[in-house]
């Protein structure tokens, strides 16, 4: 079956009772191609008959489906065409894990963060009406997406839609760990409502079909049956805010979908549809273990496992660092936004349970909510990765920074991130968080000092901190000297340029100084340790001896660790040059992080490269 679909639309002409089948060649597909790129699979696997029935109703690119974060739409790219591409997959120069526009003319919105898909939707359904075009409008969002605040106020104005606008609820729960709240809690009794819906559904049918008196009974039934259905289901919490709810219907019955759907296409309004799947659905291994298999390395498609051993991770160090703080002194509380696995928090939360909070996808709130514990008497550590924290930036501003709150950011895949891409890179932190005042940033170059500094941050730093940390692994260093606030750290005496770098970037760094060394170019090697507050003694010192001073940053230009060092520099009047090396500005595509590195000139040999140009 998967032959026939060489291009959007083509699924239309494969026959109903073929669909079962292409589901499972599409899930075998979808773990072999995997298996060898790495991915988002488990929630791919999920969404095989939802994507199926999706495109069996609607016509691309006419009609607009929009993917909320779009790490389950795989399947969403085999039908469009790109199945032929598969191979490559996330790597460099292939196709994105995520949709992008720019790849397809099949691709609504570009997506990576959650909670956006209704949002983003509803200005389509607008944007339509108000050009008096036709198409359909499909947003498609998680269980866990739709904790998210920015969902919520997505709803809150769709409501007033008098068009048709389709919202497509995923229920799996799961996000990337397993959903908590109140929310989770109304959905799991909406999926235990199915007598209810069997019942709802029949009676519909039913009357649909008496000639003449059908529609207007089913209509007269629609606008009074709000009465019944709060006798059945408690709350009745869309229907409420004035959408209309069809569900829940199983997420993995392509026909009872395309009926739904179908349905819902005709809807003047907003109208939601309740879709219950199951995430890894099909492959045994990610069924087991869907968080893991969430998003995975290359693996054994056979067993499941990874095949490359696992190494420790700066994650790993987090995990151990932060539960020895926690035993220690009974202040320290433990922070995620769904992220709990990814974060290395799971371990936190088995010793620790009553000082563990999953708020859900929610970065808004769990920066706020952080500020509360602080402003209580605890000392609240934020496990987030780099590019989610971003989304918390008014809340950081305002509730963290503003009140000078003890609240510990840990930064994970700060810097480069690879294949994940554009919308996953940890490339902005040290510039958006470095603006705000009372802040404290610290970056590690190898595991010691990575333990150390979340160490320091919880028992020295009296005000909001961050330590900002890379995906993957760091160095292992025996010695690390003794942290000192705003002290930077000399690892090498040199005469003629002063090597000054932040966090991962050192280890780029040392190797530029190596292959000058080489070449008789004797650097000066420091490690900043502190991205702010500035060592500008260290500076001012190192600034009267060498007559190059090169920063480098995985971090955007515009605002980062070197432009201040330059700023400082510049104001100081020592008339030592400096050169920045840090990302230009622009977005960074997934690849490696070696190749990431590479086109950002922040390799070691574009390094030593560029620091040859400046001394000729």
């Amino acid at each position: 079956m998967l032959e026939k679909i060489r291009k959007a639309n083509d699924i239309k002409r494969i026959p109903d009772t073929d669909l079962d089948e292409l589901a499972a060649e599409i899930r075998r597909f979808l773990v072999k191609n995997v298996s060898r790129t790495g991915g988002h699979l488990a929630s791919n696997l999920g969404a095989v008959e939802l994507t199926i029935a999706l495109h069996k109703v609607y016509t691309l690119p006419e009609d607009k489906i929009i993917w909320d974060v779009g790490h389950q739409a795989y399947t969403h790219k085999i039908l469009t065409g790109r199945k032929d591409e598969f191979h490559t997959l996330r790597q460099e120069g292939g196709i994105s894990g995520f949709p992008r526009r720019t790849e397809s003319s099949c691709d609504s919105f570009d997506t990576g963060h959650s909670s956006t898909s209704i949002s983003a939707g509803l200005g389509y359904v607008w944007a339509r009406d108000i050009r008096k075009e036709k198409y359909s409008v499909v947003s498609v969002i998680g269980d866990g997406a739709l904790t998210g605040g920015l969902a919520f106020e997505g709803l809150n104005n769709a409501a007033r839609l008098k068009t048709n606008f389709v919202i497509v609820l995923n229920d799996n729960e799961m996000s990337i760990s397993r959903n908590v709240g109140g929310l989770s809690d109304y959905l799991g009794r909406v999926r235990l409502s199915r007598a209810y819906t069997g019942l709802k559904m029949e009676v519909s049918q039913a009357l649909e079909n008496i000639p003449f008196i059908g529609s207007k009974m089913v209509e007269s039934i629609r606008r009074t049956k709000s009465s019944i259905k709060q006798l059945v289901i408690p709350g009745m919490l869309f229907e409420n805010m004035g959408i209309n709810y069809l569900g829940p219907v199983d997420g993995h019955d392509i026909r009872q979908l395309v009926k739904v759907l179908e349905v819902a296409k005709n809807y003047d309004g907003p109208v939601i549809v309740h879709a219950v799947t199951e995430k890894g659905r099909g492959y045994r291994p990610a069924m087991e273990e869907p968080a893991r298999f969430h998003g995975v390395s290359a693996f054994d498609a056979k067993t499941g496992k990874p095949l490359k051993p696992a190494c420790r991770t700066c994650s790993d160090v987090f995990s151990d660092t932060i539960c020895a703080l926690a035993a220690e002194d009974d202040r320290v509380v433990a922070v995620t936004a769904a992220m709990k696995e990814g974060t290395g928090l799971k371990r936190f939360a088995g010793l620790f349970p009553d000082r563990f909070f999953d708020v859900g996808i929610e970065e808004e709130h769990g920066v706020t909510f952080c500020a509360g514990l602080a402003a209580g008497g605890l000392i609240p550590v934020f496990a987030v990765y780099s590019t989610f924290l971003q989304r918390g930036f008014d809340e950081l501003m305002m509730d963290v920074c503003l009140q000078n709150l003890h609240v510990v950011f840990a930064l994970d895949r700060a810097g480069f991130v690879g294949e994940d891409g554009k919308t996953h890179q940890g490339l902005f932190d040290i510039s958006y968080l470095s603006m705000m005042p009372n802040m404290t940033i610290l970056a590690p170059k190898d595991e010691q000092e990575l333990a150390e500094m979340l160490s320091f941050a919880v028992k020295e730093v009296d005000g909001p901190v961050a330590v900002r940390y890379p995906r993957g692994s760091l160095p292992a260093v025996d010695t690390c000297p003794p942290l000192e606030y705003g002290r930077a750290s000399v690892l090498r005496e040199g005469e003629e340029v002063i090597l000054f770098a932040a966090g991962r970037a050192f280890i780029e760094a040392e190797a530029a100084a190596d292959l000058l060394k080489k070449e008789g170019i004797s650097c000066t090697l420091v490690n900043a340790r502190f991205v702010k507050p500035l060592d500008t003694e260290l500076i001012d010192r190192l600034c009267r001896t060498h007559r190059l001073l090169v920063t480098v940053e995985e971090n955007i230009g515009s605002g980062g660790f070197g432009s201040a060092v330059l700023d400082y520099v510049n104001r100081s009047g020592c008339g030592t040059r400096v050169v920045n090396l840090a990302v230009a500005d622009r977005f960074v595509g997934h690849g490696s992080g070696d190749a990431q590195r590479k086109w950002c000139g922040l390799d070691a040999a574009s390094i030593a490269g560029r620091i040859r140009e400046e001394l000729k």
